[in-house]
């Protein structure tokens, strides 16, 4: 009996633990296509079945299967294994139909309950970085934010996160719009915007309001463009803020799975 058949047999066996069933090859074979994607390069049989841990001539046929359906092609020229034209359309099709603010809106509850803190998402509209949905904290101390609110790009956290890795251009003529024309180029702010790149958070404490801290992080989508910002906000003197926060933390591990089910590289 091949794998193959092994598999079928115990995913029709009732007696099976697994719930839900299916099919082992297929879980196997997909490690390939794993490997693939996440180093986005063609690569040589023996390093493709290395990295997915297994031995060429297991991963070979696996890769002629792939090959037919269109999931892998193969270089004529170099012989190096890459995606095929169906992980491709696949891909854009996943992409069209995801929508990002949905996903983080859902996210938001379990997220404030994790930081325990109020926590926010936030998109660029037509005035600047905009609040659209605000989710409370556990804690008996609120700070009020309302959908619908713009946000600072020279003084929030938020704002901060849109500065860092949004359009020049459109940050430019917010900050001037907002008072504040040149900033891009005074080195205290360019240097600010260089550490949110760097930790993929923002942080500001005590800058609009005194006694309120916030924090930011970017959510990107499979181009690699950002397409919205999580935050977190409360008082001073029990939030603390830092790239290595807990807070922080917490916020950069929602943002990134938000951006890898984006299509986003697990590095964004």
């Amino acid at each position: 009996m091949d794998d193959l058949s092994r598999d079928l047999a115990s995913a029709d066996d009732e007696d099976s633990p697994r719930a839900p069933r299916g099919i082992q090859s297929v879980e196997v074979g997909g490690q390939l296509l794993k490997v693939l994607a996440r180093t986005g390069r063609r690569m040589a049989l023996k390093d493709l079945a290395r990295a997915a841990d297994m031995t060429p001539a297991k991963a070979h046929p696996y890769l002629v299967s792939f090959g037919k359906l269109g999931l892998i092609e193969q270089d004529a020229v170099s012989g190096h294994y890459g995606l095929g034209p169906l992980a491709m359309q696949l891909g854009l099709i996943s992409l069209q139909q995801v929508d990002p603010v949905r996903l983080a809106i859902a996210e938001l509850p379990a997220l404030a309950q994790r930081i325990g803190y109020t926590v926010s998402a936030s998109v660029w509209g037509d005035s600047g970085p905009t609040i659209i949905r605000v989710e409370e904290g556990p804690t008996a101390v609120y700070v009020a934010m309302r959908h619908g609110t713009t946000a600072s790009v020279r003084h929030t956290a938020t704002g901060k996160v849109f500065a860092a890795f949004g359009p020049r251009e459109r940050t430019v003529a917010a900050l001037a719009a907002d008072g504040h024309a040149g900033a891009l180029d005074d080195p205290a702010f360019a240097a600010e915007l260089d550490a949110v790149r760097t930790h993929q958070v923002a942080e500001v404490t005590d800058q609009l309001l005194p006694g309120i801290s916030a924090l930011a992080t970017p959510v990107f989508d499979g181009f690699g463009q950002l397409v919205l910002c999580l935050a977190v906000i409360g008082p001073s003197a029990t939030l603390r803020t830092g790239p290595d926060s807990a807070a922080a933390g917490h916020l950069r591990d929602t943002a990134r799975s938000l951006s890898q089910r984006l299509g986003a590289p697990t590095s964004a």
